[in-house]
């Protein structure tokens, strides 16, 4: 047990999928894992093991933001041995190219900062994902028939943004979407020698102002966890 997990040594898998919301979580280990378990409910951070086509998987909240993930990723990594990340989460989209609904693969993760920015000090790393990850996410994108944008994606320490100039840049410089998590994965994998992918379904478009009607989400995030569940054991 750590302070944020209650798992006990053992119940959580080398592989790991990782939604920001918590009852997301669960509706993915029970829509799409063997026999899951709830192994932790700390302040609500819910997080389950079952085992999909055989192979032991955990599922387990993140939280809003990059502190959260940052504490929750250390500790699977650090504390249960976690050794693939995979975030499962929604976006907003920066191109008109990108529709909602569409699975995003961030190769990359620009930020403004992360919790790992002091250590960094003058240094402007460039998190990036695991290749073979990746690969095997587009293979499984493409034999669901999906088409997926692969690209650099913004990771944002705000929700409510007011830095309409900041988005422009990033928009004339091809960022295909924002969410507010990838970037600290990536970094947190990279210093531990872990694989991380950022899985994303874009929910809703910062130019068009169109958004996905909440009884369409499960259908399109579906797409996203299955994606990430082939890509994990390819």
């Amino acid at each position: 047990m750590t302070i944020h997990i209650g798992a006990e040594p053992g119940q959580i898998a080398e592989t790991v999928l990782m939604p920001g919301d918590p009852l997301r979580a669960k509706w993915a280990a029970e829509t799409f894992l063997t026999d899951p378990v709830c192994i932790n409910q700390v302040r609500g951070m819910l997080g389950y093991t079952g085992t999909w086509n055989g192979n032991r998987v955990t599922i387990h909240g993140s939280g809003m933001g990059m502190p959260s993930l940052s504490i929750y990723a250390n500790e699977l990594i650090k504390d249960y041995g976690a050794k693939t990340l995979i975030r499962i989460g929604s976006a907003g989209a920066m191109q008109e190219a990108v529709k909602v609904r569409d699975v995003v693969l961030a190769i990359t993760s620009s930020t403004l900062s992360t919790p790992s920015r002091g250590i960094f000090k003058e240094l402007n790393f460039a998190p990036c994902a695991d290749y073979g990850l990746l690969s095997a996410a587009h293979s499984a994108a493409a034999a669901k028939g999906l088409t997926p944008h692969v690209g650099g994606i913004y990771s944002s320490d705000v929700f409510y943004d007011e830095r309409p100039d900041l988005n422009e840049q990033m928009i004339r410089h091809g960022i295909l979407a924002v969410e507010m998590e990838a970037a600290e994965l990536y970094t947190l994998a990279a210093r531990y020698g872990c694989r991380a992918l950022a899985v994303l379904t874009i929910s809703d478009h910062l130019l068009t102002h169109e958004a996905l009607p909440s009884e369409d989400r499960e259908r399109s995030f579906g797409d996203m966890v299955e994606i990430a569940l082939q890509a994990a054991f390819s």
